[in-house]
C-alpha cells in the first residue's frame, strides 16, 4: 500500500508502504496538516507579486535606458505632504489626507497587516517654517508626491505583474485537492455512518513548440465511523501529453501572447520615459510661469511706485501752477489704475502659485516659496545674448528703400542642414519612436499567426494510467500495479475545410498591418514636424528676446527722459505716465519672452530625447549647440 509523504529536506514527495486503513486516515489528515501549513501569507503573496514585477521591470529598463530603476508605489513612512501638514498646522478633514498610514484600523482595514513595515524617510526640507525650494528641488518633489506621477508608475507596475501572469502559462505548475465527506444513512432503522477522503496532487507544463504534458497522482480513503468500521484505500496515477504537428505548432505560434506581453511592458517602459520627460519639462515650465507672475507683480509694484512718486510731484506742480489741474487729475488716475493692476498682479501670482503647490502633490495652503535664482540666470543669459546680437540704429540714406533681412528657416541654407540632423537625432533617441517601428513587427508576426490557423490540425497524444480507487479491488482496497498500467493512444486530425472565422482573422491581420504602416508614418512625420517647429519657435523667441530687452532699455531711457523734461518744464504728464506704462509693459513682455525661450528650448531638447530624467526627478541636458540649433554664447 502506497501515500505520498512530505518531505521537507528535499521539498518533494516519496512513496512508503503502509498496512492499515487508520493509519492511511492519519497519513491524510497529516498530509492536509502539511500542505496547509505550507501555505503563504498575504504578506508572501504580496512580496512575491513585487519580487517578480521589479524582475521583469529590471530587465525592460535595462533594455529601454540601460539602467534598472527601482519604482517605489508604496507610501513611505513619512512624506512632504504630510510633514507640511503637521508642521505648519495645516487643516486637515480626514486622515486619508496624511497618508494611507494614517489611516484607522477598521473592521475593513488593518494596515500592519497589509501594508509593508515603513522605512524611515527624511523629507529632505525644513518644513516647520516657510518651505523655500528651488528648481531642481520642485522637481524632486514632484517625482515623490505628484499624484499625477504616482498613478503612472502604478500603471508601468500594472503592466509588469501582466506579463508575470502571461509568463505562468510556460512554467510548471503544480495543484493540489484535499476532500472530506462524511455520509450518515438509516437503512432499516440502524444508522450508518461512514467517510470518504482524497488528497489529489497535480501537475502541469506547455511547452515552446505547443507541447502539453499533465500528470497527476490520488490517494483514496474510504471507510465507516460506526459499525464494524472496516476501511479501504486507492492509489490512482496519470499522464497526458498532446503533441500538435500543424496547427498550434512551433515556437512562434505558442509564444505570440508571451512574446507581445514581453514586448508590451518593453512599450510602457519606453512610454513612461517619454513621459518622465515631458512630466518633468512641464513641472519645470509651470516653475517658470510662477516666477514670470511674480516678476509681473513686482514689475507692477514698482510701476505703482513710480506713478505715486509722480503723482505726489504732479500735485506740488499744480499747487505750485506750474501744471494744471487736469494733468494732476490724469496722474492721480494712473495711479488708481497701477494700484488696479498691482493687486490684480499680487492675486494672480498667489493663484499660480496655489495651482503650482497642487501639480507638485502639496497642499495649496501650504506656505512655499519659490527661488528666483533660475529666472535672474536667465535673465543674465538674455542680457548677454541680446547684447551680443544688438547693433547700433542705423538711420539708412534718405529715400533708401530699407533692407529688411531675411528671417531664418528651417528649409534654407546651414540651419536646413541642422535640422535635418536634429531630426536624425530624435529618430534615435525617442524611445516611444522606436515603439512605433517595433509595432510593425507586431503586425507582422500577427500575420503568421492568423496565417497558422487556417492550416489543419493535426495532434498526438498519448495517456499512461495506474491504480484503483477505494472499493475497486475484492477486499475494498485498490491494487497500485505498475505492470497493469493502461496505456492509450490518440490522433486527431481537424481537416481545414471549416475555417470562417480564422479567413476573417487572417485578413484583419493583413489590414492591421497596413495601419500599422500608416501609424509609423504618422509618428516619423509628427516628430519631423514637431522638430521644425520647435526650432523655428526658438529661433524666433529669439529675436523676440533681442527686441524686448531693446525695448526695455529704451523704455526706461524714455522715462527717465521725460520726468527730466516734465521738471523742467518741457514735457506734459501724459508724456510722463505713457513713458511709464511702456516700461512695465516692455519689462513684462520681455520675462514673458525669457520664459517662452526657455520652454521652447526644454521642448526641444524633450522632442530629440536629449533630456535625460530619472526616475527620482533628477534630469540632465543634452546641448542644442552641438547641432548648432543655439548661437554661440546664448548658454554658458
Amino acid at each position: 500500500m502506497h501515500i505520498l509523504k512530505y518531505n521537507k529536506t528535499v521539498r518533494g514527495f516519496s512513496i512508503f508502504h503502509f498496512h492499515k486503513g487508520r493509519v492511511c486516515l492519519t497519513a491524510v489528515i497529516a498530509a492536509a496538516l502539511l500542505v496547509a501549513g505550507g501555505c503563504k501569507s498575504t504578506e508572501d503573496w504580496r512580496d512575491e507579486a513585487d519580487e517578480r514585477a521589479e524582475h521583469y521591470l529590471g530587465a525592460a529598463q535595462m533594455v529601454v535606458s540601460g539602467r534598472d530603476e527601482k519604482l517605489v508605489i508604496e507610501t513611505p513612512g513619512d512624506t512632504l505632504r504630510r510633514r507640511l501638514l503637521l508642521d505648519q498646522n495645516l487643516a486637515v478633514f480626514n486622515e486619508a489626507s496624511l497618508g494611507i498610514r494614517d489611516l484607522p484600523d477598521s473592521e475593513y482595514w488593518e494596515g500592519g497587516k497589509r501594508l509593508k513595515p515603513a522605512e524611515e524617510v527624511d523629507v529632505g526640507f525644513e518644513t516647520t517654517n516657510v518651505l523655500r525650494i528651488g528648481l531642481s528641488d520642485a522637481l524632486k518633489i514632484a517625482a515623490a508626491n505628484s499624484r499625477e506621477y504616482q498613478a503612472k508608475k502604478e500603471s508601468l507596475y500594472t503592466a509588469a505583474l501582466g506579463l508575470d501572469l502571461e509568463n505562468h502559462a510556460f512554467r510548471t505548475t503544480f495543484s493540489g485537492m484535499l476532500s472530506a465527506a462524511v455520509n450518515s444513512t438509516a437503512p432499516g432503522g440502524d444508522r450508518d455512518t461512514g467517510y470518504n477522503n482524497q488528497m489529489k496532487l497535480g501537475s502541469g507544463k506547455k511547452f515552446e513548440n505547443g507541447t502539453q504534458v499533465s500528470s497527476s497522482i490520488a490517494v483514496d480513503l474510504a471507510g465507516m465511523l460506526s459499525g464494524e468500521k472496516d476501511s479501504a484505500w486507492g492509489l490512482v496515477a496519470d499522464a497526458s501529453i498532446k503533441i500538435p504537428l500543424l496547427r498550434g505548432s512551433g515556437r512562434l505560434v505558442n509564444m505570440e501572447s508571451l512574446t507581445q506581453a514581453q514586448r508590451n511592458l518593453v512599450y510602457a517602459v519606453r512610454d513612461f520615459e517619454q513621459y518622465k520627460r515631458e512630466f518633468m519639462v512641464g513641472i519645470a515650465s509651470e516653475y517658470m510661469g510662477v516666477l514670470l507672475s511674480k516678476r509681473t507683480m513686482m514689475n507692477e509694484e514698482d510701476n505703482y511706485k513710480r506713478v505715486i512718486v509722480s503723482t505726489r510731484r504732479s500735485s506740488r506742480m499744480a499747487d505750485a501752477g506750474r501744471l494744471s489741474q487736469s494733468d494732476f487729475d490724469q496722474s492721480h488716475q494712473s495711479e488708481l489704475n497701477a494700484r488696479n493692476s498691482w493687486i490684480s498682479a499680487s492675486q494672480g501670482y498667489e493663484g499660480v502659485l496655489e495651482s503650482f503647490k497642487m501639480k507638485l502633490g502639496l497642499p495649496p495652503d501650504a506656505q512655499i516659496d519659490l527661488s528666483d535664482s533660475a529666472l535672474l540666470d536667465l535673465e543674465k543669459m538674455a542680457a548677454k545674448f541680446a547684447k551680443t546680437d544688438m547693433e547700433e540704429y542705423d538711420a539708412g540714406e534718405p529715400g533708401m528703400e530699407p533692407e529688411l533681412g531675411k528671417p531664418e528657416s528651417v528649409d534654407d541654407g546651414i540651419l536646413k542642414e541642422r535640422v535635418d540632423a536634429a531630426i536624425r537625432v530624435a529618430f534615435e533617441n525617442r524611445p516611444d519612436f522606436r515603439t512605433n517601428i517595433d509595432k510593425l513587427e507586431d503586425a507582422q508576426r500577427k500575420v503568421l499567426v492568423a496565417e497558422d490557423a487556417l492550416r489543419a490540425e493535426v495532434t498526438l497524444g498519448g495517456t499512461a494510467s495506474a491504480g484503483e480507487g477505494a472499493g475497486s479491488g475484492a477486499d475494498g482496497n485498490g491494487d497500485f500495479k505498475l505492470n497493469e498500467s493502461r496505456l492509450g493512444g490518440l490522433l486527431n486530425i481537424d481537416l481545414p475545410f471549416e475555417r470562417r472565422s480564422e479567413r476573417d482573422a487572417y485578413r484583419s491581420s493583413l489590414i492591421n498591418l497596413e495601419s500599422a504602416v500608416r501609424s509609423y508614418q504618422a509618428a516619423e512625420d509628427s516628430l519631423k514636424e514637431a522638430v521644425r517647429r520647435n526650432v523655428r519657435q526658438l529661433r524666433e523667441k529669439r529675436e523676440q528676446l533681442k527686441i524686448q530687452y531693446t525695448a526695455v532699455s529704451l523704455a526706461e531711457r524714455r522715462v527717465a527722459n521725460n520726468d527730466l523734461l516734465l521738471q523742467a518744464g518741457r514735457a506734459e504728464m501724459r508724456d510722463v505716465l505713457e513713458a511709464q506704462a511702456a516700461l512695465v509693459s516692455a519689462q513684462n513682455s520681455l520675462f514673458g519672452a525669457i520664459k517662452g525661450y526657455r520652454d521652447n528650448e526644454m521642448q526641444l531638447l524633450k522632442e530629440l530625447g536629449l533630456l535625460d530624467v530619472t526616475v527620482d526627478g533628477v534630469w540632465k541636458e543634452g546641448s542644442l549647440d552641438d547641432y548648432g540649433l543655439l548661437r554661440a554664447g546664448a548658454r554658458e
